[in-house]
């Protein structure tokens, strides 16, 4: 067994490991949490055969287990008891907002209903759900396959949501929002989140969090075929704990040579090991700023209130959507109130259609911030509700405990994002 912990390759394979089956050191195999210790006797022989290191397996429910993974690692694979809870998938939908979109969630509940069973695993994402009483038997036929890695049931793509901010125009302060709202996802809501700025000569997104920016992302986008879950983490640095910046600050007179699918190669390493992705990508004639354009799942633009900045608003919002987008960009209206700018109901009449967010401009705040190589977003209330509403519009809002919530499901578009990062 190898001294880090982990298990071997085929053990691993299909759970937390990057495209060439290397496992991450930092991560469990196996953590459990169970309230009572029949289900937890249950687990520990149920498994002792297809899990080599010791099964972890701690007292506590879904709850408990959320409070953990706002510390820890994510494991590789995650078991929670739901018993006892009032709202269990709004339990479930909290603990998705603190773990890694790969992890493989096994649920178990007192509920033993089918309309819960589907709502679990398939509105959910969650790998496989048992009702109580437990029996080894049981855990060993339904959970095994999952721990092994085995593909059991056709599961989808996992992976992260990624959300593209784009100025229609230059000096719009995009930079300033995409920081403030990757701040926001890593650090306030507490989800694994990285920042990239694709303008590998200026990174900007580094100097306002005060980060020194590597060589990494230069030469993942130069060699694409070598890119990976953990080369992409190791390019990144850390602004906190669960958020990660991926940035460059090469010479000027370089031209760094961007590989043909370099972007999209990216994303999916990143969407491996994140929850968001949050890119600064501007609209230019660089086929990797189009290819992470497209590549979004949702674009958001930020304008000012100009009459330029409305016709590039206008021209912006008339290009095809990418193949995962599914609903039209959002539109950021940002600094409204300079000197010499329009009304917002003269941008929204020039628009033809309403601003989804509006921020206020706020030059003494926003400027301080950045020369202290801080987020706004911790200084100025009304710089902070701005963002809140961007995180709101643009992040997945997971589903509700109702008795409707299996009828809602089958009400819903085909391709909606789950909570544990399974696509359908």
């Amino acid at each position: 067994m190898p001294d880090d912990g982990s298990l071997p390759a085929a053990r691993t394979a299909g759970f937390g490991t990057d495209a060439h089956g290397a496992a991450r050191p930092d991560r469990a195999t196996l953590i459990g949490f169970v309230t009572d210790a029949a289900s937890e006797e249950a687990i520990r022989s149920g498994l002792a055969d297809c899990v080599l290191d010791a099964i972890d397996v701690r007292r506590g429910g879904v709850r408990a287990a959320t409070a953990a993974m706002q510390k820890l690692a994510t494991p590789r694979i995650l078991i929670v008891d739901v018993s006892g809870e009032e709202q269990p998938l709004s339990a479930l939908g909290d603990l998705s907002t603190v773990v890694e979109p790969d992890v493989r969630v096994l649920v178990v509940g007192e509920i033993d209903n089918l309309d819960f069973y589907r709502e679990v695993t398939r509105g959910l994402g969650a790998s496989e759900y048992l009702p109580k009483p437990l029996t080894r038997d049981v855990v060993a036929r339904h959970f095994s396959p999952h721990v092994l890695g085995h593909n059991t049931t056709s599961q989808g793509a996992l992976g992260g949501r990624v959300i593209s901010l784009t100025g229609v125009r230059g000096g719009v302060g995009t930079s300033t929002l995409a920081v403030n709202l990757a701040w926001h996802f890593g650090v306030t809501m507490r989800r694994h989140t990285v920042l990239l700025d694709p303008d590998l000569h200026r990174g900007t997104t580094s100097f306002l969090l005060n980060i020194q920016p590597g060589p990494g992302l230069r030469m993942a986008l130069e060699t694409p075929e070598r890119i990976d879950a953990l080369l992409a983490e190791r390019a990144a640095q850390p602004a906190a704990d669960r958020l990660h910046v991926l940035a460059g600050e090469e010479k000027l007179a370089l031209q760094p040579a961007h590989a043909a699918g370099a972007g999209t190669a990216l994303l999916e390493a990143l969407r491996r090991r994140y929850n968001f992705i949050i890119t600064d990508a501007p609209f230019g004639p660089v086929p990797l700023y189009r290819e992470l354009l497209d590549r979004s799942h949702q674009r958001v633009l930020v304008m000012e209130p100009t009459l330029a900045a409305v016709r590039d608003t206008l021209r912006l919002l008339a290009l095809p959507a990418g193949p995962e987008q599914s609903q039209r960009p959002v539109i950021v209206l940002n600094r409204l109130g300079i000197p010499g700018g329009l009304q917002r109901r003269q941008v929204e009449d020039a628009l033809k259609t309403k601003a989804d967010v509006v921020i206020p401009d706020l030059p003494r705040q926003v400027g301080a911030a950045a020369t202290m190589g801080e987020p706004a977003i911790t200084t100025s209330s009304g710089f902070r509700a701005g963002i809140h509403e961007i995180a709101r519009q643009v992040a997945f809002v997971g589903l509700l405990d109702s008795a409707n919530a299996a009828a809602a499901t089958d009400r819903a578009p085909r391709r909606r994002f789950r909570l544990f990062g399974k696509r359908t």
